[in-house]
């Protein structure tokens, strides 16, 4: 009896020790713990998404590939194979299962003495959320205790849905997807409703180790680990044993996301992500979850980036051959063409190496190993390239051979062609090889860019900020400044309106010089023709965009009006005073230079171009919004049943200048369109209006243009200014472009002519002289008036008081 008695208190003291023992170690390592109270406003780092305006995705923008479900949108049967996979007893133990980490010892000891390797873990979700929230992930004696405290907490704190979505939402599954409902999509381009079994299976065999079942890589371990997580189901009662011999049974089928979903708009992405960047800071930007609903147009920023990249080419094919791309041995080309260094921001086109030339074809070998021809008669356009003392451009001898330019070895650029070569008569007869038609291409060195605006509204409809965004991140229409050229003219013949003339009113186009002071010599512009034009109607100066007339007209008027205008539409803030800058001497970005144009077409309103029409947090709530006008009668509470009326929104747009005015502004350029110096920017059926421009020494062609609701500004020049070569001008390069695109994005619609302000008089006058003449004359011309401009001089619409004035003016201004 005594020794029983002895060894009950020595048992009874041992577990009095181990007892203690153990509240010594949980004291121990439980101070200074995490505070895991904070796991219940789990707030993790989410992908900020940019949307078009038809709410297809363009860009994200995060630090870890996450989406956040709440537990209540995961399907229960992904919740469970999770569970089947990871574990089995979760709802049964109180965050630490003890049998399974018996299970765990057993097995590994068994593997170790056998040497099977093949360890097996004990950890619970409720360990995992511990370790992958609180603590770091070394595995260290103090940080399994630490972590098994911790996991006491948890499960004591929260219920187990909770716990379950942490987990669900914060392990990592490979391929930077944290989450399953990131990794639904990253690996099958599904939500998580959408999951077959078998990919549920996939997902849940993932987190012990998702680089080691990369189906890429390793493809037999991924089915194999797949398939033991399906039998796990089963098991489970997760699924049915039909339903798990189906997924058994079916490939591991990657996919990547529809292209169809997603848009192309890399610079309009960027000046998006400087915005939210600037506006919210960087952790909201890449953890925030934000999601920006923006202006863009999927369909037009398709034409937007085809018309610049096709009118890029069109003028480099016009300016000759760069050279090959380098050179290669033909032995064993495949492999060396392979390792050539390709070049950034080619796509769509690839490298090719040239295996022989013939009078009729050269003969490539391509990257994927087979061989393609280009035919001769497709790369005529390819002669030597050269330029003069003066750095203008001009071409070699046209070419009689390929091998004029092209020498076995050499390293090109091709396009693929999806159709057939189809030959020239003189071709018929030619026996063309085997392979894939190409086409001669090579990289510009001349750049652009293309904006679409809403004129009404200035939201940004699609923005085209160079030849390609993988070669340069720079937006030449946001971020270059550059001369606007004979674009900048409407706004001086704008403050010649709002002085009392008309499009009637005839001005002098003669020659100008002007003493520049002390040891500045003189001014003397010229029109591009190198002559000038006499009297003309205000309408036809600005169709033909006469150099001498605009600059005479701002000396009569005074550059202080034109500096007001200029301001008042934002334009220049601070125009220089000098009479050249009525001629575009001043640089700008075509963005901002576009949207002034959209004063003329939408009734003299102001616009502010904008890419974000509205921006939501993560939880849906509203945080930013462009169009900050309320509708009180947009209640259908507050609305009488009896009242059809639309209800009122007030237009916070500023009154700039006057509606009649900017009518008149765009009838003119609408004549430029159609008799003008935009004549290439014509499509047939469609009403227009535009204005081309030319800066000094041909650096810089512009074609600024509209119809009633769509507003275009197109730019090409050089990255490092220097000529494009002479008459390569706005009308010739950039307005073909201009043309491209707006024939593609009015396709089908319907043809919508400019809308006339109330007030709007109109008279017939003389096409040349201006003078009110019958509707039956043979020059007469139905032109828009002001009402003041036909009330207080009469003369006006003559032009004879104002030419008689400008006259006197120009002697007793010192202007010869």
């Amino acid at each position: 009896m005594e020794r029983l008695k002895s060894f009950i208190y020595i048992l009874l003291l041992t577990f009095l020790l181990g007892g203690l023992s153990i509240l010594g170690i949980f004291f121990f390592f439980g101070k200074g713990l995490p505070d895991y109270s904070k796991l219940a406003d789990y707030d993790p780092p989410v992908i900020t998404r940019i949307y078009a305006g038809d709410g297809r995705l363009f860009a994200e923008y995060a630090t870890e590939k996450r989406i956040f479900v709440p537990i209540e949108a995961i399907p229960e049967k992904v919740q469970l194979a999770f569970i089947a996979a990871e574990d089995k007893s979760f709802y049964d133990h109180v965050g630490i299962d003890f049998m399974g980490i018996l299970r765990a010892a057993t097995h590994n000891i068994i593997s170790f003495v056998k040497g099977s390797g093949g360890l097996m873990g004990g950890s619970t979700i409720t360990q995992q959320v511990a370790k992958n929230f609180l603590l770091h992930s070394k595995k260290t004696f103090s940080r399994k205790i630490k972590e098994a405290i911790l996991t006491l907490r948890i499960e004591r704190a929260f219920t187990k849905q909770k716990i379950l979505e942490l987990y669900l939402n914060e392990i990592y599954l490979g391929r930077g997807a944290y989450g399953v409902a990131s990794a639904a999509l990253q690996y099958f381009n599904k939500s998580l409703n959408e999951l077959t079994d078998a990919e549920i299976a996939f997902l849940a065999a993932l987190p012990k180790a998702p680089n080691n079942y990369n189906p890429r890589r390793f493809p037999k371990a991924a089915l194999n680990r797949r398939n033991w997580v399906i039998v796990r189901m089963l098991e489970e009662g997760v699924i049915t044993r039909e339903e798990a011999r189906a997924a058994k049974h079916s490939p591991i089928k990657l996919e990547r996301r529809a292209i169809e979903n997603t848009v192309d708009a890399a610079f309009f992405a960027e000046d998006v992500r400087r915005f939210l960047m600037k506006q919210y800071g960087q952790n909201v930007l890449y953890e925030g979850g934000l999601a920006v609903h923006t202006t863009l147009d999927s369909r037009l920023q398709q034409i937007a980036d085809e018309s610049l990249r096709q009118g890029i080419i069109a003028y480099d094919h016009k300016h000759g051959w760069h050279g090959r791309l380098g050179k290669i041995p033909l032995t064993d080309w495949p492999m060396y063409l392979k390792g050539f260094q390709k070049p950034a921001g080619i796509a769509p086109w690839t490298m090719a190496v040239v295996l022989k030339t013939t009078p009729h074809f050269v003969e490539v070998g391509l990257e994927n190993g087979k061989t393609g021809y280009i035919p001769f008669e497709t790369m005529r356009w390819a002669r030597t390239h050269n330029r003069t003392k003066k750095g203008a451009p001009y071409l070699g001898p046209e070419l009689k051979h390929p091998h004029d330019i092209l020498k076995p070895g050499d390293v090109i650029l091709v396009q693929q062609e999806a159709h057939f070569y189809n030959p020239t008569k003189a071709e018929v007869d030619i026996e063309w090889p085997e392979g894939t038609f190409c086409t001669l291409q090579q990289i510009p060195l001349v750049n652009g860019a293309l904006v679409a605006l809403d004129p009404n509204t200035g939201r940004i409809l699609a923005m085209a900020g160079g030849f390609t965004y993988k070669r340069s991140q720079f937006n030449r229409a946001t971020q270059a400044l550059r001369q606007a050229g004979s674009t900048f003219k409407p706004f001086t013949y704008l403050a010649a309106l709002e002085e009392g003339y008309s499009p009637a009113s005839l001005l002098l186009d003669a020659p100008f010089v002007m003493d520049m002071g002390k040891d500045q010599g003189v001014w003397a512009p010229r029109n591009i023709e190198k002559r000038s034009f006499g009297t003309n109607t205000l309408r036809r100066a600005i169709e033909k965009s006469f150099n001498l007339t605009p600059v005479r007209l701002a000396h009569q008027i005074g550059m202080d009006k034109i500096q007001e205008l200029s301001k008042r539409l934002g334009i220049y803030e601070n125009l220089p005073p000098y009479l050249a800058t009525v001629l575009g001497s001043e640089e700008t970005t075509l963005l901002a230079f576009t949207a002034a144009y959209g004063t003329f077409v939408n009734g003299g309103k102001k616009i502010d171009p904008h890419f974000i029409d509205r921006i939501q947090d993560r939880h849906g709530k509203t945080i930013f919004k462009f169009d900050k006008r309320v509708c009180i009668a947009c209640n259908k509470n507050t609305v009488a049943a009896t009242d059809s009326s639309p209800p009122y929104l007030p237009d916070p747009r500023a009154q700039l200048i006057d509606p009649i005015h900017a009518y008149q502004m765009t009838s003119m350029l609408e004549g430029a369109v159609e008799r003008g110096t935009a004549k290439r920017s014509r499509v047939d059926g469609a009403t227009l209006g535009a204005k081309t421009g030319t800066s000094n020494d041909y650096k810089d062609v512009w074609t600024i243009g509209f119809s009633q609701d769509l507003l275009v500004g197109v730019y090409l020049g050089f990255d490092s200014p220097k000529s494009m070569g002479r008459y390569n001008t706005g009308g010739s390069v950039a307005a073909p472009v201009f043309k491209s695109f707006m024939k593609a994005a009015l396709k089908g619609k319907p043809d919508q002519p400019f809308r006339i302000p109330p007030n709007t008089q109109f008279r017939h006058v003389h096409k040349e002289t201006g003078k009110f003449v019958s509707a039956r004359h043979k020059r007469a011309f139905l032109e828009a008036f002001h009402p003041e401009q036909l009330s207080t001089q009469k003369n006006l619409t003559t032009g004879e008081n104002i030419m008689h004035q400008a006259l006197s003016n120009d002697t007793l201004g010192g202007i010869y």
